[in-house]
């Protein structure tokens, strides 16, 4: 059975699990406690009230963080022509099509984020056993799927991140390194907040932010108050 470091339980001690903080506390607390000797990832994790077995209830979206994510974005984009030549020029790590599908086919995973241009997905489509349990999947709905290319990598780049609800219903996403600002942490969280609210689907009912709570890589969670956007 894993056991906690010495510094992760020190600072636990600090903590109270049955309070609800406040955000900005929360993160306080977080950045002036770490629990590791690099650069910390913050993340929200949401519990939402929702019924992940439906597919009418599904959560996923994107969200521009306003002060990026601190974490170089490895892209990958599927297409050929003129939108992959605008792609490379637009600082894309990886632009190919039938090959670039050939190397996924074969395993390679050395990308965060998979654009495709509408053409390519009669081929990208091919890889939805591979793609999709990854999250990886182009879609629509998150600008990952179009026709401008040179825009969408240079949104990626600049902060926007995806993010969707799992099996159990829950959203979780990263929001900045522990090295930002407080006021940069802040701001990208409550970003990422009023995103998620914003997903919740039209057939959903009751409450629907269920528990949402604040961590680090490598640090605990804490449960933070959301009761203003509950609805």
């Amino acid at each position: 059975m894993a056991t906690h470091g010495k510094n992760y339980r020190s600072v636990v001690e600090k903590t109270d699990a049955l309070k609800v903080y406040e955000l900005e506390e929360a993160i306080r607390f977080l950045q002036a406690n770490p629990t590791a000797k690099f650069d910390e990832t913050f993340e929200l994790s949401f519990r939402l009230g929702l019924d992940a077995s439906k597919s009418d209830q599904a959560v996923r979206a994107t969200v521009s963080l306003p002060h990026g994510t601190g974490k170089k974005v490895r892209i990958l984009v599927f297409a050929d022509g003129a939108e992959a030549d605008a792609a490379r020029a637009a600082g894309a790590d990886t632009v190919g099509f039938q090959d670039a599908v050939a190397k996924v086919q074969g395993g390679w995973t050395g990308f965060d984020i998979a654009i495709a241009t509408p053409d390519a997905m009669k081929e990208v489509r091919k890889l939805g056993k591979v793609l999709g349990p990854r999250g990886l999947m182009p879609n629509p709905k998150t600008g990952t799927v179009t026709q401008d290319t040179a825009a969408a990598v240079r949104s990626f780049q600049g902060g926007r991140i995806e993010f969707r609800m799992d099996k159990s219903g829950n959203v979780i996403a990263p929001f900045g390194k522990r090295s930002f600002t407080v006021e940069a942490l802040l701001g990208n969280a409550h970003a990422m907040i009023e995103a998620v609210r914003h997903a919740r689907p039209s057939t959903a009912k009751g409450v629907y932010f269920r528990r949402c709570t604040v961590s680090t890589t490598m640090g605990p969670g804490l449960h933070v108050n959301v009761k203003d956007l509950t609805v």
